[in-house]
């Protein structure tokens, strides 16, 4: 296992201050994470820290195990640890939900736990949800469309199934649970989900749309998924994870919560696999140049990046090429949460930035605002890059 982190010199803060106006921030207030190394961030910034998980080697088996007779691929699988979703979603409606849905909803309500206090009711018109993800639950799908065709009849399938394998199953019961009816959407992005609903969610909040958004994503560990990525050439050794982030956000002159980190850019690009690792590594350094300018921060000014560091062959390579490029030569120091937590394709991401906040939350260094890049490249030819502040005043 590689180091989790590689140090390099950093500076001070000296972004203009026409860029942290609270008119124009979207404020990341509290943020709720289920991953390998267990619940909350500062537990995945430690295993970050030290290059393991806290329970030490890896288990062996994903919740709920296979089908019966279903032979599982020879990969490393590392799942969220104790979690039992009657102690943080209650004991109704719990036998219709996927695992990816679960995912969703805990890291939901890990995310509202960790406000100072509960939304309140005039605000729930206002809420909205956004959650990325990649086809949604692989097994219910698999499932569900085995049965139509071992069951006596098609039709004959469990009708009780059908909700858990559409897309926005864990966005629509987070809205439901908690009656907010602002803006919910699902966006199936692949290895940048989390970026992606990151960026639906800011702007809905600077345009007014929402006053406060929950986003984030996750995906779920499964044979059907495990094997898809044994066969799609995942390297010998490397695990397969799963988890789940969500943040939430507001904006600057409304929030009085604390501060947990300032949203400053979140940049998407696409570029035509068939155009070659090239054309993408460009992609990805015009997104996070992008994202510089728009923070107004000099790439010197970057003291940590949370790199997605994909593990399917050479798009590690292309995801260093295109963000070394932006960075003009600068070193910060580098995150590779896959290197601890697995791959986690569609909760990727999300985990990065909460690995991110981890990372501050171990490393604080008082009386100093710090910078931060996300960084995340699709095999498909989909990048993204997120630029983020913690202020020096965070608790």
């Amino acid at each position: 296992m590689t180091d989790a982190a590689v140090t390099d010199t950093v500076t001070t803060d000296t972004a203009p201050a026409t860029h942290r106006t609270a008119s124009t921030a979207v404020i990341i207030t509290g943020y709720g994470v289920l991953s390998p190394a267990g619940i909350g961030g500062k537990v995945l910034g430690e295993a970050l820290r030290t290059g393991t998980l806290p329970s030490g080697e890896s288990g062996t088996t994903e919740p709920g195990g296979a089908p019966p007779g279903e032979a599982l691929p020879p990969l490393r699988r590392l799942p969220v640890p104790d979690v039992d979703p009657r102690e943080h979603l209650g004991h109704k409606g719990l036998s219709s939900l996927s695992r990816t849905a679960v995912l969703g909803m805990t890291a939901c309500e890990l995310a509202l736990r960790s406000l100072p206090e509960p939304v309140p009711e005039e605000q729930r018109s206002t809420t909205g949800v956004v959650l990325g993800t990649s086809t949604g639950s692989a097994r219910a799908i698999g499932e569900f469309f085995r049965d139509t065709y071992e069951q006596e009849r098609p039709y004959l399938v469990s009708p009780a199934l059908f909700p858990g394998i559409l897309l926005n199953h864990a966005a629509g019961q987070v809205a439901m649970r908690h009656g907010f009816t602002g803006v919910n959407a699902s966006l199936a992005g692949g290895r940048i989900s989390g970026l992606s609903a990151l960026r639906y969610a800011r702007n809905a909040v600077l345009t007014g749309q929402a006053g406060r958004v929950l986003a984030g994503s996750m995906e779920e560990l499964s044979p059907q998924g495990a094997w898809a990525w044994h066969r799609a050439g995942l390297p010998a050794g490397h695990p397969v994870g799963e988890g789940g982030a969500v943040f939430v956000l507001e904006r600057g002159t409304t929030a009085a919560h604390r501060t947990v980190a300032e949203l400053h850019a979140c940049e998407t690009r696409f570029a035509p696999p068939e155009d070659g690792p090239a054309a993408v590594a460009e992609a990805l350094a015009r997104c996070v140049t992008d994202a510089l300018a728009a923070g107004g921060v000099t790439p010197d000014q970057v003291e940590v990046v949370s790199a997605g560091a994909t593990a399917l062959r050479g798009w590690s390579a292309v995801e260093a090429r295109g963000r070394g490029r932006a960075l003009d030569g600068c070193r910060p120091v580098v995150l590779r949460a896959q290197d601890v937590l697995g791959e986690t394709h569609s909760a990727g991401a999300a985990l990065q930035l909460a690995a991110l906040l981890g990372f501050w939350e171990q490393e604080a260094v008082p009386g100093r605002a710090r910078w931060g890049l996300v960084t995340a490249v699709g095999a498909d030819g989909s990048v993204a890059a997120a630029l983020l502040r913690r202020p020096p005043a965070v608790s």
